[in-house]
This record gives structure tokens, C-alpha cells and sequence, in this order.
């Protein structure tokens, strides 16, 4: 008898999990990734709350005294398995780094929006574990840093990406006119990701040599903060994903017992932000604005489309009609993470153009948040069906679902059985 989907989900989860984490993938990515946690934990709350909160507190482990949560926690014993490894970044030697070897960039905060749905799962659990707490005592450190340390310098209200791995997508036509001017590293870069995806799935040796230098040149300077930014971006994805957890942490405060005024004021200046200074009248979405050249970026991607998340924002309706239009679901069966209509879309390339569950995920849920259920409807299938039946895969082809990328994925499975149980339910 064949499994369900949520027993084949369940299966990867196990496979992947190390004990005291998830791992992305087994081969491909074999340490801990800090917006997949949060993601991995969100669906893990179904199966195993336990399990959820150990998740998110194997990371929360990492932090650093700054305040960050780290982009990666790595396992020292696969250490020649991913570039750049704890090698690189050698965090044991900064004085504010964590007690984990780590890497110094950070990634999207999904992560109190994700304690807070953790909690909501087994509140008893939560409480008597002293998960809840000690969630919001460390999310409010890592909400400190951005808003102290990673500080837009044209809207104070936002925060910056200094990496186009912060953002999560790496190689977005976001980034492509700011790294036009970042210079090669010299260094010569291995690439054990080739061994576990084609070349043609994942960003070619050009773009890696900029996002070596960028990084070489963030941990020559300590992975401080300060002084010029040959790249900075303030990301609509990013920021928007920051004021739903700013939402999350007024939750969590006042169940608590505190005040959450603070929270919900810093998420309502965040979305004002968004519509003041990332709105793309002409293109109908929000979109990076470029810290260097103090432009907008003229693209059309998923990210531009995550405020959708956030109740009440500016230009939903705009925002809705963009996503039902050509760029996106007018001319694909899901989201794709590039305007579908654009010459630089590539369905197969990574964060060039295919579908992640990630980013479809937050779009079914901000269209079942909004009551646009029709629209929602047709994102249901790719967690569903789909991604069982080709192996839950990193992503797929927006057009008709064929997998790429590396299969057996975390956060495929666990937002796959997020889905299935969610609809179940409603």
C-alpha cells in the first residue's frame, strides 16, 4: 500500500533530522540554514511540537552576542561538504560570535512568526518547557541587531541585506545591477553543490566569484556592520517577513504577560515603509531598492510580492492583480520566483525563474489570510500532490512541476504537510 503524502513528508524528516536539527538535504546542504529551520519547524509543530521546539532552539543556540542569528550553524564534520565552510569564516575567532561555528551573514527573519505558530501548537508544552520565553528574550536580541545594525540609511524604518545570500534568493535579477559592479575574488572556489545539482540549476562560477568577495571582504572586516557598503539593498521580501514577526513577538509579549505595543508599532512603521519607499507604481509590485545608487530595482520577482503577508498593506489589490497577471500565475500553473515574461527568466536556474514551496507557501497563506480563495486554490496542488509525487524537490518548473534542484527537501515536506493538515482543517 503506498504511503500518504504526509507519511512520505514525515519519512524525509526523519532522514534529514540530526538529532538536534533538520538538515536542508542530506547531500547538497548539510548543515543547518536559519530561515529553513524556521520554516522545517513550522511544519514539524504538526507531526512532533517537541520536535518543532527543539528545531528552533538548536539555532537560537548559535546566536550571537550582537544579537544575529547566523545564516548557517555548521556540522564541522562535513566541513569539505559545502563552500564556503567553517573554514571560511572562522567564527570561533570574533569576539561577538556565537558558541557554535557559524557563518557571519544572516538570513530572512521568518523566525518569531515561526516560535509563535510553534507555540500556538502545544501551549502546555510550550509554557512548561519554558519554550515561549526563551524565544522572545532571543527573537527581540536578533530584531535589536537589524534595527541597530543592519539600518537602512535612506529609511530608517527598513533593514538591509549586505549579501545576496541574506535575502535567501540568491541569484534574483534583484541583484544583478548591484553586482555588476562587485569586483571577482581571486580565490579559487570549490563547488561540491555541482556534485548534487546540475550547473544549470544553480549559479555559475561568475556569480559565485562576487558572492566570494562580498563575503571574503564582510569576514576581513570582523563581519562588522559599520563603515561603506558596496552592497546594500533593502529587501521587500526581507522586511516584510521582519514586520510579521514583529506581529509574532506582540503575540508572544502578551501572552506573556507584557506589553506588545512596541512590536506592533515597529511592524505598522515597516509596512508604511514598504509602501513609501519600495512601491513600484509602474511595475505594480514592491521591489529592492539599491542603497549604493538609491534606485529602485525595475524587477518583477516573488519577493516583491511576500507583503502580501501583512494585513491591511498598501496596494494589495495592485499586489493581487500582478500576482493573478502575466509575470506570475497569468502565465504559470505556480509562483515563480522571476517575472515569467521577462528575458531573464529561466525556469530550471535556481532563484531565476523556478517555484519555490517556500515562497508559495507564504503566498497561500497571505491569499487564505486575505479571502482570496480562488487565487489560493490553485496554489493548494503543488503542495498536495505535486510535490509528493516528484520526490518533494527543492523547487520546481512554474509551468508544469517538473522537479529541480536537489529532491528529498525539508521545507518542502514539512510546508507540504502544513498544507494537507491546514486544509483538512478548514
Amino acid at each position: 500500500m503506498a504511503s500518504s503524502p504526509v507519511d512520505a513528508a514525515r519519512a524525509i524528516l526523519e532522514t534529514n533530522w540530526t538529532g538536534g536539527h533538520t538538515v536542508p538535504a542530506t547531500g547538497l546542504y548539510p548543515h543547518q540554514w536559519s530561515w529553513d529551520s524556521a520554516f522545517i519547524a513550522i511544519g514539524l509543530r504538526r507531526l512532533d511540537p517537541v520536535r518543532a521546539r527543539t528545531e528552533l532552539g538548536s539555532l537560537f543556540a548559535a546566536q550571537w552576542s550582537d544579537g544575529r542569528l547566523p545564516q548557517i550553524v555548521y556540522d564541522p564534520s562535513r566541513d569539505d561538504d559545502y563552500a564556503p565552510g567553517d573554514a571560511f569564516w572562522r567564527s570561533r575567532e570574533l569576539p561577538e560570535a556565537g558558541p557554535l561555528p557559524s557563518s557571519g551573514l544572516i538570513q530572512p527573519p521568518n523566525h518569531a512568526w515561526a516560535a509563535w505558530l510553534v507555540h500556538e501548537a502545544d501551549p502546555v508544552g510550550s509554557e512548561a518547557s519554558g519554550f515561549l520565553a526563551s524565544a522572545y528574550s532571543l527573537l527581540v536580541r536578533w530584531h535589536d541587531y537589524l534595527a541597530e545594525r543592519r539600518r537602512s540609511r535612506r529609511d530608517r524604518r527598513l533593514v538591509v541585506i549586505r549579501h545576496p545570500w541574506e535575502a535567501g534568493t540568491d541569484n534574483s535579477p534583484l541583484w544583478d545591477a548591484a553586482l555588476a559592479r562587485i569586483p571577482a575574488s581571486s580565490t579559487s572556489i570549490p563547488r561540491p553543490d555541482l556534485d548534487h545539482a546540475g550547473l544549470g540549476e544553480r549559479p555559475g562560477a561568475r556569480e559565485y566569484a562576487k558572492y566570494y568577495w562580498l563575503a571574503e571582504r564582510y569576514r576581513a572586516g570582523g563581519c562588522r556592520d559599520g563603515g561603506d557598503r558596496p552592497f546594500a539593498l533593502a529587501c521587500p521580501q526581507f522586511n516584510a517577513l521582519l514586520a510579521v514577526s514583529e506581529l509574532a513577538l506582540a503575540r508572544m509579549a502578551e501572552e506573556l504577560g507584557r506589553d506588545g505595543s512596541e512590536h506592533r508599532r515597529r511592524g505598522r512603521e515597516i509596512a508604511e515603509a514598504l509602501d513609501e519607499t519600495l512601491w513600484h507604481e509602474e511595475l505594480g509590485i514592491f521591489t529592492a531598492r539599491d542603497e549604493v545608487d538609491d534606485e529602485l530595482v525595475p524587477r518583477r520577482t516573488v519577493n516583491g510580492l511576500i507583503p502580501l503577508l501583512l494585513p491591511g498593506i498598501s496596494h494589495a489589490e495592485r499586489l493581487t492583480d500582478t500576482l493573478a497577471g502575466p509575470a506570475f500565475l497569468g502565465s504559470c500553473r505556480f509562483v515563480p520566483s522571476s517575472d515569467a515574461s521577462a528575458p531573464e527568466f529561466d525556469p530550471a536556474l535556481y532563484w531565476r525563474g523556478p517555484a519555490w514551496f517556500n515562497t508559495n507557501w507564504m503566498l497561500l497563506r497571505a491569499l487564505w489570510g486575505a479571502g482570496c480563495e480562488d487565487l489560493a486554490e490553485r496554489l493548494v496542488p503543488l503542495f498536495t500532490e505535486v510535490a509528493a509525487e516528484v520526490g518533494f524537490p527543492e523547487y520546481v518548473d512554474p509551468r508544469d512541476g517538473t522537479p529541480r534542484g536537489t529532491r528529498s527537501f525539508s521545507w518542502t515536506a514539512a510546508l507540504a504537510v502544513d498544507v494537507i493538515m491546514e486544509r483538512a482543517a478548514r
